[in-house]
């Protein structure tokens, strides 16, 4: 059985400080997004975040065997379970009711997407934010969500018409 010091020295050789420090430049900032935009709260965000990396530290074997796109996905998945960890803990605090999507007096009002993606649902907002933000296919999102694919699919058509009440403009009465 290998001591901790051994595991620690395993662990520097399978991800050094400089490319973790890589990875960490190129995904941090769109995984932090990711996770603002689902959570609507940056204290969240910013912990999660930083256990999202945390937790890859702790399997350093599978860093060292997926490629850079992979480890993308990897860090989007554990993101994607840390923020469900916390809703199921009830550590979350709810969103104040949104308006209603007829508000819109005008054409001329600016789309407000943060209210938007308040009215959502966390995980209709996960799915928005995959498909839309990261560019992720349904099988990507698949695998950084653990959905299945076709329920993907489903889940993200419900949710994109919801955004549309929102982000439609009021129609004229008649």
């Amino acid at each position: 059985m290998p001591s901790s010091l051994e595991h620690a020295a395993a662990t520097a050789t399978v991800l050094s400080e400089l490319a973790f420090q890589r990875l960490y430049d190129a995904n941090a900032t769109s995984i932090h997004s990711y996770l603002l935009a689902v959570s609507a709260r940056r204290d969240v965000a910013d912990d999660l975040l930083q256990e999202t990396f945390c937790r890859l530290l702790l399997h350093p074997e599978t860093a060292a065997r997926l490629d850079t796109l992979e480890l993308r996905r990897y860090l989007f998945r554990i993101a994607t379970n840390l923020l469900r960890d916390r809703h199921r803990s009830g550590d979350t605090t709810p969103f104040a009711d949104p308006p209603e999507p007829t508000t819109h007096p005008s054409l001329d009002n600016t789309i407000d997407i943060r209210t938007m993606l308040q009215a959502l649902k966390p995980r209709e907002r996960e799915l928005l934010w995959l498909a839309y933000v990261e560019g992720m296919d349904h099988a990507e999102i698949s695998n950084a969500t653990g959905l299945n694919r076709l329920s993907v699919r489903t889940l993200l058509f419900r949710a994109r018409n919801k955004a549309k009440q929102f982000l439609a403009p009021a129609r004229a009465s008649l």
